[in-house]
């Protein structure tokens, strides 16, 4: 599966987890729905993941961490907030430098349509699609 394959169906998960529980729950009610889902469709989930800052060839455990790792290529990093702001998706954009993945979902399950809290980068930029 290459890495747009993953994410339509992490899109599709997504969509499926929002109709079931709509908005207005915790972010980690979301993750772990979210997994559980797309571990059903047969696809490997990493949650919680710790990914460390390399600087001048020592490795920083810095505290980041990502929501959800897809298959080891599609980090998707999960919102519960009124809106998205420029910083949530600088922290998708930063993710996917330090871990040198390809593809990155930022998705608000806020918002009353995902389609409308959803976007999606590749690594360097927003993806204009």
């Amino acid at each position: 599966m290459d890495k747009n394959e993953i994410s339509s169906t992490v899109i599709d998960a997504a969509i499926t987890v929002h109709t079931a529980l709509g908005p207005g729950l915790l972010e980690s009610a979301y993750e772990a729905c979210l997994a559980h889902e797309l571990r059903k469709r047969g696809l490997n989930v990493a949650s919680q993941l710790g990914l460390p800052l390399i600087y001048d060839g020592m490795r920083i455990e810095s505290g980041y961490r990502i929501d959800l790792l897809v298959e080891d290529a599609v980090i998707v990093e999960l919102k519960t907030v009124d809106r998205l702001l420029p910083v949530h998706g600088a922290q998708v954009l930063t993710y996917l430098k330090l871990s040198g993945k390809p593809l990155g979902l930022l998705i608000n399950f806020n918002a009353m349509r995902i389609k409308d809290g959803l976007k999606r980068f590749i690594n360097g930029f927003l993806d204009a699609r």
